[in-house]
């Protein structure tokens, strides 16, 4: 028997296959049983190191949601930026004046190819020499300057390759009922891309999310991250302790942007397929959504303005 795929394995095949998986599983058994070895060894599976997290709030409290807190204003701030400023650089590089072009995609290519860590360092440096931020304040605002600097530029990318995956007849149906350039770009093609672009932007959130870590680490930013050490030296050196909570707030959080957006992914193509709004041009050249009697598609609609006859 053949798939469209692949061969199906035969006996032998099989055979081979269920040794390889006995294989990797007693490897990862392996694996598993040297590192709890190393830790129990080191004393680091001790109940003392891991009670302050199931019989106390203090650690919580004191160093955990504050640097949660800061985490998810970093975050949130460097998304709101940086999302619409990535969308219009996207869309200029799909423009039709060729120094638009080039102006966006040299932006784009020069920040998408800095590391963040490094736009971080210049942006709180320079913070510090021509403004006036306070030093309380200059860690975050440094944060979020690289943040938005590097994925403005990704997300920018993002959307450029979400609009030309779109066939196309969708633009030249446009065209046909008389939009311009910018209608077609608003009401036809950012629309039906959203959809199509979801998943990659929501990798990116999970990176903003992530890349906040680095400002802890080189800017004392008192982010989730950076929670760890004081916490640790507070709670008789817990180290692997408060890494692995760390960890796991780090994954639930991102396990919970990543279900929101699936979840909002699925809306979106349940609405698409139910909706019966057309969107067509109207008396004096202006766009009007019409929803059809049964959902059905509404041609109505002035076709001789816009369209330059008829």
């Amino acid at each position: 028997m053949t798939s469209v795929l692949y061969d199906a394995p035969g006996t032998r095949a099989k055979v081979r296959n269920v040794g390889y998986t006995v294989l990797f599983v007693a490897v990862l058994a392996l694996v598993a049983w040297w590192v709890y070895d190393g830790l129990n060894s080191k004393g680091q599976l001790d109940w003392a190191k891991w009670e302050p997290f199931f019989t106390s709030s203090q650690p919580y409290t004191a160093y955990l949601w504050p640097g949660l807190q800061n985490t998810l204003i970093a975050a949130t701030l460097s998304l709101v930026i940086a999302l619409p400023l990535g969308a219009v650089f996207g869309i200029a590089r799909l423009s039709d004046h060729r120094w638009v072009r080039a102006v966006a995609g040299t932006v784009v290519e020069f920040f998408r190819a800095i590391p963040v860590l490094i736009l971080m360092l210049f942006a709180n440096q320079a913070y510090s020499d021509f403004t006036d931020i306070s030093s309380d304040v200059r860690p975050l605002y440094a944060v979020v300057t690289g943040l938005v600097l590097y994925n403005a530029s990704v997300l920018a990318e993002i959307v450029r390759a979400g609009i030309q995956s779109l066939p196309r007849g969708q633009t030249d149906a446009a065209k046909a009922i008389g939009m311009r350039k910018g209608q077609t770009m608003r009401y036809v093609l950012l629309p039906q891309s959203v959809t199509a672009m979801l998943p990659a932007i929501v990798s990116q959130m999970v990176v903003i999310v992530k890349d906040t870590a680095l400002g802890g680490a080189m800017l004392s930013f008192s982010e989730l991250l950076s929670s760890v050490r004081p916490m640790s030296a507070n709670y008789g050196a817990n180290t692997i302790a408060s890494f692995t909570v760390v960890a796991v707030i780090f994954v639930a959080l991102n396990f919970a942007l990543t279900s929101a957006a699936g979840w909002l992914e699925r809306k979106l193509r349940r609405g698409k397929k139910s909706t019966g709004a057309v969107v067509h041009a109207g008396p004096g050249g202006g766009l009007e959504a019409v929803k059809a009697p049964g959902g059905g598609v509404s041609t109505r609609g002035d076709f001789t303005s816009g369209a330059g006859g008829g």
